[in-house]
């Protein structure tokens, strides 16, 4: 019980001690312990590290889950350690009320029949959706979380203990202070001036001991960029993977929906072929969610005068032709049309009344209506 009491009451005074010293250097009435400038950055890094992966891992996450009540009961279900249940996406939810009204309306008629087409591709976006978001927590937020709720949390307690041992360290150099000042006065302070040496001697030793481990931990902080590099890699690659499925689903149906508008429309003209999708590889995400190309109007219809188009009798105005260059393959869905392979070069120029999506192409002694949206118009 004596033992507790003293340990409570030297706790205590330490406290007190390291109260008085900080304060005291806030005022500027005591000397403070400078750290060297190279520890000055590593803090100063590790500090940016933190608060940009935070912000970075919380827009992440409304990325990926846009309700923020739906995040927040995410969140309890895993500090709780419990599995989170299923979620309907939106995209899954609305291909459920397209079948169903399909169903109500009937399922024979051309809306119905389109509802249960249109339902079937949004569920495989929705599909796809739920497997980005999954493949996305798991290599990307994760390891962010990790970060911030181990490898930070060690850094922080670590850099407390150093700031405490600082404390202590420009304590004991302001009692030697006043120990040899009160030794110039009396010879009866050799004993304090002696103890104050050894509790100084004790202190620095302790700080640098601290202040190497916390130098470890903060240029440690180069491994971390180095593991959120690999992370971030995996994510643009599920992000990626999570597009190029939407791209493909869409173009599946727009070309079921471009085979039905024709039986239901006779006389127009359906653009419906499918492009040779670009390389993943060699073009960025955001390039190729921005340059990805879809069908010309949404619709694919031209005017039904230009169907019966007769490309022999086309002839390219006096001024107004362009040059072209071709931008993915594109395969020709009959004789009007002139198929294109990417990268080519063509000249192209429009004919009164045509659709504003199509141009007319020439290559050689070939022409034919190509898609604006597969071009890179050239001045």
């Amino acid at each position: 019980m004596d033992f507790n009491m003293k340990k409570l009451a030297s706790d205590a005074g330490i406290f007190f001690t390291r109260a008085v010293q900080f304060t005291e250097e806030k005022f500027g009435q005591a000397e403070k312990t400078e750290l060297d400038a190279h520890f000055e950055n590593l803090l100063t890094r590790a500090d940016s590290t933190k608060n940009w992966t935070e912000k970075i891992l919380r827009q992440t996450e409304v990325l990926l889950q846009p309700n923020p009540s739906a995040r927040v009961e995410e969140f309890l279900y895993e500090k709780l350690d419990r599995k989170v249940p299923s979620r309907v996406t939106n995209g899954e939810l609305l291909a459920q009320y397209m079948a169903e009204a399909a169903s109500e309306l009937g399922p024979t008629t051309p809306y119905g029949k389109t509802l249960i087409k249109v339902a079937e591709a949004e569920k495989r976006l929705g599909a796809a959706e739920r497997d980005f978001i999954h493949t996305a927590s798991i290599n990307f937020l994760t390891p962010l979380r990790n970060f911030l709720e181990g490898d930070w949390k060690t850094i922080s307690k670590e850099r407390r203990l150093l700031q405490n041992r600082r404390l202590d360290l420009d304590a004991c150099k302001a009692r030697l202070k006043k120990a040899k000042a009160a030794e110039a006065k009396a010879t009866l302070w050799n004993d304090e001036v002696d103890k104050a040496e050894q509790e100084l001697r004790v202190a620095q030793t302790e700080f640098d001991r601290q202040a190497e481990v916390t130098r470890l931990l903060l240029e440690g902080i180069s491994s971390t960029h180095v593991n959120h590099l690999r992370c971030l890699h995996e994510f643009v690659e599920s992000q990626t993977t999570y597009y190029a499925q939407c791209y493909r689903h869409m173009l599946d149906l727009q070309k079921q929906l471009g085979s039905s508008q024709g039986a239901i429309f006779p006389g127009t003209f359906v653009g419906t072929a499918e492009p040779a999708s670009p390389p993943l590889s060699s073009t960025s995400p955001t390039t190729a969610a921005a340059t990805m190309p879809v069908g010309p109007s949404a619709a694919g219809l031209a005017p039904p005068g230009e169907a019966a188009l007769h490309l022999e009798e086309v002839t390219p105005p006096a001024s107004g032709t362009r040059k072209a260059r071709v931008l993915y393959d594109y395969e020709a869905a009959d004789s009007s049309e002139l198929a294109l392979l990417a990268d080519e070069l063509i000249t192209v120029y429009s004919l009164p009344g045509m659709d504003p999506d199509w141009l007319i192409g020439e290559r050689g002694n070939k022409k034919g209506k190509v898609p604006v949206t597969y071009l890179e118009l050239l001045s």
